[in-house]
């Protein structure tokens, strides 16, 4: 077989990689085997503003951009819906954080997403001695009925392959890398944390974050907006709610914990005050980096063999730019952003 692309890894950078090649017309093969469940279990939320600190998300407009109308392509090709958008609620903790919110408001690259009306209205079950503040252009993208769509997509395709790829079974030729029996002319590596015990790019700082959700079912609340506090609180509709999400940089498996369970429910006290039933629970291994930008480029060495990793939590507002920028650089020599080019770690 022979073929433009092997993509390895098919989570958001994986499938946004493959709508690149898709639209260039480009030939492909993706192996998955489900070893990273990241993109299958993250919230999904999107949303340009960092609210512990009242600052703006890197390139957040940029990114926002790109990315809505890329999920609205993807709906319409595969006629589901998986984008829902809705304002997002900031609980207020105290006088100061809400004066702060007022002083983020004279910030201009927060002016079309902070609403300067505060919102003081009570809502049953939902804790808020102060007002809220309103985050406008915010939403979820449900990733796991996307990743889902899109493999079935691949696969009556033919376009992948569920099978654990072999670093070993990489050979170098001039035109490109011979695996087994394809031959192709570059491999794009979308692993997630699974990167770490990939030869080539190991010697990249990727750390892991475990982030463990809980999905609860309570009949008394009833609203339609994300309530963001020490965790966020979700609607999914007909009373079930996604609540979330832990931070754990001890724990490397990507099962849920009783302890992660007992975080998010000591926190949920703080922000709900009515019955809920937890009804599931989740956990994957966030790929994050230590100067929170992602890892894309070109191996030095192996100029056929690539990387596009490290999108952390914010991997539905960042995917589909990266994945854009990677395949212009590949195809067409254009230069990387400096802050997520791999040059900026020596190997």
């Amino acid at each position: 077989m022979k073929i433009d692309y092997i993509i390895v890894g098919l989570g958001l950078a994986g499938l946004s990689f493959a709508e690149e090649l898709i639209t260039a017309k480009k030939s492909f093969l993706v192996f998955e085997d489900d070893s990273q469940t990241s993109s299958l279990v993250a919230g999904g939320i999107y949303n340009p503003v960092i609210l512990k600190r009242f600052t703006p998300v890197w390139n957040a407009k940029e990114q926002l951009e790109i990315a809505l109308p890329f999920y609205e392509k993807l709906a319409q090709k595969f006629n589901q819906k998986f984008d829902k958008k809705f304002i997002t609620k900031k609980v207020f903790k105290s006088i100061e954080e809400q004066n702060n919110w007022f002083t983020a408001l004279d910030k201009p690259n927060l002016t079309d997403y902070l609403d300067p009306n505060l919102d003081s209205k009570k809502y049953e079950g939902v804790i808020g001695d102060l007002c809220f503040g309103n985050v406008k252009e915010t939403g979820r993208i449900d990733t796991k009925k996307l990743v889902e769509a899109y493999r079935d997509f691949l696969e009556k395709e033919n376009k992948i392959q569920f099978e654990k790829f072999d670093y070993s079974k990489i050979e170098f030729e001039e035109d490109g890398i011979t695996y087994k029996n394809i031959a192709a002319q570059k491999i794009v590596f979308c692993e997630g944390f699974g990167m770490k015990k990939n030869p080539f790019f190991n010697y990249l700082p990727l750390n892991e974050a475990k982030g463990e959700l809980i999905i609860i079912h309570a009949p008394k609340l009833d609203i339609d907006f994300l309530v963001k506090s020490t965790l966020f609180v979700l609607p999914l509709g007909n009373h079930y709610y996604k609540v979330g999400a832990t931070f754990n940089w001890n724990d490397k498996t990507s099962h849920p914990s009783e302890e992660g369970k007992m975080e998010l429910v000591e926190k949920l006290q703080k922000v709900l005050n009515i019955p809920y039933e937890i009804v599931e629970q989740s956990a994957g291994i966030r790929p994050t980096v230590k100067d929170r930008r992602p890892l894309v480029g070109v191996h030095k060495k192996f100029p056929q063999l690539a990387i596009l990793n490290g999108l952390g939590t914010r991997g539905v507002m960042i995917a589909p730019t990266v994945a854009k920028q990677l395949f212009h650089h590949i195809e067409n020599q254009e230069k990387l952003d400096s802050e997520i080019d791999i040059n900026r770690f020596s190997s």
